[in-house]
């Protein structure tokens, strides 16, 4: 297969991983399937971000904790653009789409909602936390890519965010990748011990 048709097929896979998550709901049991299918993605296919698929071993997590799931209002921004920096040398181009309004074990907060400047487009949430550089990525990690597939669900105004679903960009597994970094200003001021975890 070329590498294209590889990258179709793998961007196509994560989408049906999403839909079954988006299907299945809330819990445990739909989190550890949505788990094995990116395991079985980072050990099995060509498109892999991981460099020797044949060492690779199962993506550590937080335990799961249905604490991290909310649900986040979405206020329109002013849509004004915003250049990313990416890992290495570089930037990606967005467009503030709006901020998310959500509140955890009764708190409140708010991140930045971005949109994919290009062809398509797509919703983008990056974010920092007080767990960066110690038990995840110093960058941050996404918890919604829906150019990518990542997408866990809305009704009208509203968004599901699960940061037990959080994830690592691909930069962290290899340094071929260049991925565009959270924002420095799209950051919660607690530790979310959920997601996907360095070893």
């Amino acid at each position: 297969m070329s590498e294209t048709l590889d990258l179709l097929e793998y961007r196509r896979l994560v989408a049906e991983s999403y839909a079954r998550v988006r299907a299945g709901g809330a819990g445990e049991p739909t989190w550890l399937a949505w788990r094995a299918d990116r395991d079985a993605l980072f050990a099995n296919h060509p498109q892999s971000p991981v460099e020797d698929r044949q060492m690779f071993t199962p993506l550590p997590y937080f335990g799961y904790d249905p604490a991290w799931r909310t649900v986040a209002t979405f206020e329109e921004w002013d849509e004004s653009g915003l250049d990313v920096a990416n890992s290495d040398s570089g930037s990606t181009r967005f467009n503030r789409a709006g901020r998310l309004h959500f509140e955890l074990n009764g708190v409140p907060f708010s991140l930045a909602a971005l949109w994919l400047d290009a062809y398509a487009g797509g919703l983008f949430l990056p974010f920092r936390d007080e767990t960066n550089r110690e038990t995840t990525y110093g960058g941050g990690r996404y918890l919604l890519d829906t150019a990518k597939g990542a997408d866990l669900g809305h009704h009208r105004d509203s968004l599901i965010l699960d940061f037990n679903y959080s994830y690592h960009p691909s930069c962290v597994h290899s340094p071929r990748w260049s991925c565009p970094l959270a924002p420095a200003g799209n950051s919660l001021d607690i530790a979310v011990e959920a997601g996907e975890r360095l070893r």
